[in-house]
């Protein structure tokens, strides 16, 4: 997901473009518009053949019968692999350049000259650092790779075929340590080993997760506009004042392609698709000759945006668009949907998550409506939508619905899967332009350059069907009864927590009931040989709390703050003892936190500093570009960089082992409070005691913003607790002289909700789209993020220490100042029902 919006450092208001719009006729425009109707045809050898799964299969021999592993270069001394001329796909332009692979890192050069505004392609990263690697098509032919890092950034180099597939076979021979998919097998194949499909029907993964995922596994990418990841037009509501999500007439039929949506269509659409004959016989019937999803229905939806205002303004000849043709608002595009069966947009992911694309946040002219001489701003909201963020929220909540959940699979069915093609295409109204399916067209055949050109155009604008999944009926969704029947079933086979608790030697047990769904449990000292102790010793004005500490993904090390040497220390969990150290604060280390992946540690400390610490296991990760730090300050703490001397046993460090500084971040005036790092999302947020929290990006530690809290008054604020969730929400806890308060901002630092709690706040969590707060009074509260409307309050009568929530949401633990552990079961609020009693 694109997120956050960047600075345009060379903004354009594109003036000229708006005046061209204003002196040029409507019906010039009109004929400057690319045609969504092809009736096109190609000579016979430039039809393809279908051979997808033959493909996949003659990779996966080549694959097994040249690969030979290879292992990175430990030495210092890198090898270069192979090197070949490619293109770097960006939206919709091609970039040439040269692709090299070696022992160590990825690599590409842009070809061109140093462009006039200094901005360049290039691009450079471990081997190390690659989470994903699939075969793509480009234009139709199989000869593309796309690549995603840990980070989430994801380049789409186009090759030719033969080349890609030996790049592909050379990049998995060095077997890049942290690589999830790197497979020659079919999308299909994939899909079904990936297991995705039962997750999504146990409800383990969300609508949302689950459709993002179908995207990028049948080739849908947002690096190539013409692939563009689908979304379906779920709400069929855009008049109401509010928006019932328990009606079903508040949905649109998802069993259906958008163009026949409205019965009235139907009849319209058949009678087309039974009543066309091409005279040479080339091309096959069809219902719709324009596609759900191609380049330009992109750029209409994003025209608020940069890049993609240059990109239509590019598409429209140098000029924006009439503006009644213009994404000007959302009931009205779905009234002329409804009206109009040519018009087959479904949506974009944005719609579920990226406010700002409904904003005109640049004042772009994008003109006046001829009619109403109303002038084009803000995309106009439907009435039960406030403000843009509340309309994405509000949409998301109906993504995830109930009813949504129940017949998504339909629409599945008609996009990925068996009624995508073939007879059961035809009976569901579901065909489209022979040209948009997978191996319609082979270009390679096409000797003429000028007709090729013609025909990557075509294929380019006019949109392409993404690879087919699945050949049978989608299974659904379980209901929400049948899952709670299920949680019920399996409450007790949960390994993640049942093997914890069975353990568990409890001298006080308070079993709750239904009104306070809680369990107590205390324990004895543990016995010697288990009991680990983390020696400091700890500077003497730090008050030692969860914020201090930091667990590594695979839980064998704990990083520390709080040393009165104002290093961070790494404890080896088995052996209790210290493994490694390091030094780049002048005062004390008072807050840490560790990124999801594992790869990056960011500590806060006394100093009014933030720094990046890099957590990266392989030799060949480098200090990323534009670190701030000087080669003396990016010096490791040599001392333990061999043995530990001090236990009976020496233990021998690894490589790596010791954070490596990359970044040190200002902008603080005093002591930093409490950090939280999301690589995902490359953004690391700070809170301190002078009352403001920082946002700064993590690959270049540059500075985005600073976010104060809301309604604080006093003379005295300070941040306590931080925290960020999936989506970007920023949250975090506030007090003043008076009050304790918690406020939740957007990535893009819009403010989305704040409120007033009762006690001093102790830890702050996020689960979903919900936050989790706990508090000195010893109160527990779930809220939803956007907006913090209570979901529960369960009072624990001791105060918390802090709360955390388990893997997969499942249960809430809060640590209690008397010693025992609240553990508190929660699934994702089902109605009637806001929490589940956890039986010991």
């Amino acid at each position: 997901m694109r997120l956050k919006l960047e600075p345009d450092l060379y903004h354009d208001p594109h003036t000229a473009a708006a005046n061209m719009r204003d002196n040029t006729s409507s019906s010039t425009s009109q004929s400057r518009r690319l045609s969504s109707e092809f009736g096109s045809t190609f000579a016979p050898a430039a039809i393809g053949e279908e051979n997808t799964d033959d493909e996949m299969l003659l990779l996966e021999e080549e694959m097994r019968n040249s690969m030979e592993p290879q292992v990175p270069e430990t030495s210092g001394r890198e090898k270069i692999v192979i090197t070949q001329e490619c293109e770097l796909i960006t939206l919709m332009t091609r970039v040439k350049g040269r692709f090299d692979l070696t022992t160590n890192q990825l690599m590409f050069t842009e070809i061109a000259s140093l462009k006039d505004d200094g901005q360049r392609h290039d691009f450079k990263f471990p081997i190390g650092q690659l989470r994903e690697l699939h075969l793509r098509k480009f234009n139709l032919r199989r000869s593309a790779l796309e690549m995603f890092l840990t980070d989430q950034t994801s380049y789409f180099l186009n090759f030719t075929t033969r080349t890609r597939n030996k790049i592909f076979t050379k990049i998995l021979s060095l077997q890049p340590p942290n690589i999830l998919y790197g497979s020659g097998r079919s999308p299909a194949e994939l899909l079904k080993s990936s297991g995705l499909t039962q997750k999504w029907a146990n409800r383990e993964i969300s609508n949302f997760e689950y459709l993002m995922h179908l995207n990028t596994i049948a080739g849908r990418s947002y690096n190539d506009l013409s692939q563009y990841p689908v979304f379906p037009w779920i709400l069929a509501d855009y008049t109401s004042e509010v928006l019932d999500l328990n009606d079903p007439r508040s949905f649109r039929d998802l069993s259906k392609p958008i163009g026949v949506v409205n019965p009235k269509n139907e009849a319209e659409v058949r009678s087309k698709f039974d009543g066309f004959e091409d005279p040479s016989g080339m091309i096959p019937k069809f219902h719709y000759g324009t596609h759900y999803s191609n380049s330009a229905g992109v750029l209409h939806y994003l025209i608020r945006v940069e890049p993609f205002t240059s990109l239509h303004i590019e598409l429209q000849s140098g000029r924006f668009d009439v503006a009644d043709r213009q994404f000007h608002s959302i009931p009205q595009t779905w009234k002329l949907l409804m009206d109009n069966p040519n018009d087959v947009k479904e949506l974009i992911p944005e719609f579920f998550y990226f406010p700002e694309f409904l904003k005109n946040m640049n004042r772009f002219d994008l003109g006046v409506l001829q009619m109403t001489k109303e002038k084009v701003d803000d995309v106009v909201l439907p009435p039960w939508a406030k403000t843009a963020e509340d309309f994405i929220a509000i949409h998301r909540r109906a993504l995830e619905s109930e009813y949504v959940s129940q017949h998504l699979h339909h629409w599945i069915d008609l996009i990925f899967g068996y009624k995508q093609k073939g007879p059961k295409a035809v009976d569901a109204l579901n065909v489209f332009y022979y040209c948009s399916y997978e191996g319609a067209v082979d270009l390679d055949k096409i000797a003429n350059p000028i007709e090729r050109e013609a025909v990557e155009g075509m294929i380019n604008n006019f949109g392409q069907t993404p690879s087919q999944l699945l050949r049978d009926p989608h299974p659904r969704r379980l209901s929400l009864d049948e899952l709670t029947i299920r949680l019920l079933k399996l409450e007790l086979r949960r390994p993640d927590l049942t093997l914890i608790l069975d353990r568990v030697q409890c001298t006080a047990c308070d079993l709750s009931t239904d009104k306070d769904p809680v369990v107590y449990l205390s324990t004895p000292k543990s016995p010697p040989r288990n009991r680990k102790k983390l020696t400091g010793p700890f500077h003497p004005s730090i008050t030692l709390s969860s914020k201090l500490f930091a667990l590594s993904v695979d839980a064998k090390y704990i990083y520390a703050g709080g040393i009165w040497d104002n290093s961070v220390r790494v404890f080896n969990m088995a052996r209790g003892k210290v493994v490694a150290s390091a030094i780049n604060h002048f005062d004390v280390v008072t807050c840490i936190a560790m990124d999801n992946c594992g790869s990056y540690l960011v500590t806060g400390s006394k100093d009014c500093t933030c720094v990046i610490w890099s957590l990266s296991t392989s030799n060949s990760v480098s200090q990323p570009a534009g670190s701030n730090l000087q080669p003396n300050t990016a010096a490791l703490n040599q001392n333990l960089a061999g043995n530990v001397v001090g236990s009976a046993n020496v233990v021998h460090l690894t490589n790596n082992l010791t954070p490596k500084p990359v970044h040190t971040l200002y902008g603080h005036d005093d002591a930093v409070s409490c950090v939280a790092i999301m690589t995902e999302l490359d953004m690391v947020v700070s809170g301190s005691l002078d009352g403001t929290v920082n946002v700064h990006t993590i690959k270049n530690g540059q500075f985005i913003r600073t976010i104060n809290p809301i309604g604080c008054t006093g003379c005295k604020i300070e941040v306590s607790f931080i925290t960020i969730s999936y989506q970007g929400h920023i949250a975090f806890s506030a007090l003043d002289d008076t009050s304790h308060s918690v406020h939740v901002f957007s990535i893009n630092g819009v403010s989305l909700g704040s409120k007033y709690v009762s006690g001093r706040v102790t830890g702050l969590t996020s689960s979903s789209d919900y936050l989790v707060v706990s508090d000195d009074a010893g109160d527990v509260t779930m809220s939803r993020l956007y907006g913090l409307k209570p979901i529960f309050d369960i009072p624990l009568h001791v105060p918390t220490q802090t709360v955390v929530g388990t893997v997969g949401n499942t249960h809430l633990l809060a640590p209690l100042r008397d010693g025992s552990l609240g553990v508190i079961g929660i699934q994702q609020p089902i109605p009637y029902k806001k929490h589940t009693v956890l039986n010991v």
